[in-house]
């Protein structure tokens, strides 16, 4: 079977997204199938985030999409991922002229927050195509539940599938250095954010907070590509909270490197107000960090499983998780370290989620064929 997986981009600045969708086609090429993995910008081809691991069933694709097709012939599924922009929408139409099933994969583009984010331009973008669009696919895909409530309000008559991202999971190797990687820091214990610096991710709530708490023996550590100028802007709030001494930024993280810093964090800390996974928060788990994030993440399992702090999506909510997060002694947030790992191989690896997705795919063609 031959899929053709496309992404918005597959430059770690994009986000969760350039390693999921990435992960997946990886995951997916492993398991048998013909994998065409593109984006419209040619990044495919030129990323860093795809590792330099080539099966022969995926295939790295770059070029106009009418090009690319011709390249890697008509597909038997098309799985778009994310939604609103040009190529979405030739995709739709191509699927549908060529009566190829389509998945489409949200992306969390249809949650709250995303929404009332260029409000003006979306609402007309959706009564002109983006409805339509989603209406003629084949199947919906969302990663959580929370996402799946938001997309029902919608009311797309379209079958709707619940499957998480997959993380990677380090080698016990890796894990097993994190002894030498805290001795680098000496005394100070260190709550890593890493992701995009951008308004939807919560930073300014996150300074607020911190320099209400103020833990001693702590740092914050911020990583992650600028967007939109909104570093310079977490820096003047940094300024004038006192905070210059407490807090570092490191900026965009080449992807080598992740490892060495989620291994260097005693706590992960993600502000957000919105999203649809948070790849971040699974590959923090995944390297022994306990985490603590909002409940505008899809992760109400942290405090469930006790591998970390889920709380309201506002300054008094990440007090109170700060509170109780820097209060642990190191062994206990290593022990919840330890939970969140064991969660995490057992619920996402790459291997079973993409097994499920060959299962959605395998239905479609049947249905199809009918």
């Amino acid at each position: 079977m031959k899929i053709f997986l496309v992404g918005s981009s597959f430059y770690k600045s994009y986000g969760g997204p350039a390693f999921s969708v990435s992960g997946l086609g990886l995951a997916l090429a492993e398991a048998g199938f013909e994998v065409g993995l593109w984006a419209p910008d040619g990044s495919a081809l030129s990323s860093n985030v795809i590792p330099d691991v080539y099966s022969t069933g995926l295939k790295r694709l770059a070029g106009s999409l009418h090009q690319t097709l011709r390249e890697f012939g008509l597909p038997d599924i098309i799985h778009d991922n994310g939604m609103w922009l040009c190529h979405n929408h030739r995709i739709a139409v191509l699927a549908k002229r060529e009566a190829i099933p389509r998945v489409v994969s949200i992306r969390g583009m249809l949650e709250p927050w995303a929404i009332n984010h260029k409000r003006m331009k979306k609402r007309l973008a959706w009564w002109l195509y983006q409805r339509d669009d989603l209406k003629s696919a084949s199947m919906l895909h969302v990663t959580a539940l929370m996402e799946n409530d938001h997309l029902e309000k919608y009311r797309l008559g379209v079958p709707v599938e619940t499957i998480p991202n997959g993380v990677e999971m380090p080698s016990v190797k890796k894990i097993d250095g994190e002894i030498v990687e805290h001795s680098l820091k000496g005394d100070i214990r260190v709550a890593l954010f890493m992701s995009r610096l951008h308004p939807v991710k919560g930073l300014p709530m996150l300074i607020e907070a911190w320099s209400r708490v103020k833990p001693t023996g702590w740092r914050l550590v911020i990583a992650g590509p600028d967007e939109g100028g909104h570093q310079i802007e977490i820096e003047r709030l940094v300024a004038d909270r006192g905070l210059v001494q407490d807090v570092s930024f490191l900026g965009e993280i080449e992807p080598e490197n992740r490892h060495w810093l989620y291994q260097c964090a005693d706590l992960f800390v993600l502000p957000t107000h919105s999203e649809n996974f948070g790849m971040v928060i699974g590959e923090a788990l995944a390297h022994g960090a306990p985490v603590l994030t909002t409940k505008g993440a899809p992760w109400p399992m942290l405090e469930e499983k006790g591998c970390g702090w889920w709380v309201d999506p506002s300054v008094e909510g990440l007090v109170d998780g700060l509170r109780a997060a820097t209060s642990c002694t190191q062994r206990e947030l290593k022990d919840k370290g330890k939970l969140g790992r064991k969660f995490v191989s057992r619920h996402y690896s790459w291997e079973s989620i993409a097994g499920r997705f060959c299962d959605v795919y395998l239905r479609l063609m049947e249905t199809h064929q009918k």
